[in-house]
């Protein structure tokens, strides 16, 4: 059982995770947001005068590396750059706003040529994440630019499969694709507390719902299961539920890990 001082460290742990963890959402709409604003402001003021050649280089250099993005062969390269997706979104609904091509009328009628961009961000930044806002807004020409594309990755099959291209069809899905990499109810771990025996054996009873065959790797599970017990005081059991079916995977206790 923790001592107080102890519980007091488990809570403060918990509100900041919880403060943190809607905007893992927001990344891509807060990074590029913020590069957006930030280079249109600077561009207006050097276009008026009010910067001078030598302090918009250096601000040209600085937001060329913020928004550098690797290749993905590059030893750099850790995933898309929020920075550089978010800023070229928002630039191309500028465009989209302001000089539509016919392409563009199809894919966003409410949009295209309305003159407005201004509007039409602040309405994206209000009311969207960045699952929602990829979805939305990410347009045939920023795939092309980005060369995006879609590998199917079957565990049963000993190759990669290039399954999207950029085709009509390949655009909503590689749009889609991309979109539900930034759902984090997708991409994180689904575990919960399902049942604690208070009156007998006090065990934990935890489940993890299984998404599209994805087990969690075992040596973290064990030891995260391990840390649980020490936090909880007793044993803990984790099932691995498969989120279609409902039946149940495997199951892993405490009592089954060595120390």
């Amino acid at each position: 059982v923790l001592e107080p001082w102890q519980r007091e460290i488990v809570r403060i742990v918990r509100v900041v995770a919880q403060y943190f963890y809607p905007q893992r959402q927001t990344q891509v709409m807060n990074e590029g947001c913020a590069t957006f604003v930030h280079y249109t402001l600077m561009n207006m003021l050097f276009d008026r005068g009010l910067i001078s050649e030598g302090a918009m280089l250096e601000i040209l250099r600085n937001h060329s590396n913020v928004i550098f993005q690797p290749g993905f062969d590059d030893p750099r390269f850790s995933g898309i750059n929020p920075y550089a997706l978010g800023l070229d979104m928002m630039q191309d609904i500028q465009r989209i706003a302001t000089e539509p091509t016919a392409e563009d009328r199809d894919w966003f009628p409410d949009i295209a040529g309305n003159g407005n961009w201004r509007e039409t961000l602040l309405d994206a930044w209000a009311n969207h994440r960045d699952e929602s806002f990829i979805r939305q807004y990410l347009s045939p020409a920023l795939m092309r630019k980005w060369r995006f594309f879609i590998l199917a990755d079957a565990a049963s099959e000993p190759h990669y499969e290039v399954a999207s291209i950029h085709n009509e069809r390949g655009y909503e899905k590689i749009r889609a694709g991309l979109a539900q990499s930034y759902d984090i109810g997708a991409s994180r771990p689904d575990i919960q507390v399902v049942d604690v025996d208070l009156l007998g054996d006090r065990q934990l009873r935890l489940e993890h719902k299984v998404k599209n065959g994805i087990m969690l790797e075992e040596a973290s599970r064990d030891a995260t299961l391990r840390h649980i017990r020490t936090l909880w005081g007793y044993e803990v059991s984790l099932a691995a539920i498969d989120a279609q079916t409902g039946a149940t995977l495997n199951e892993r206790s405490t009592s089954q890990i060595g120390e």
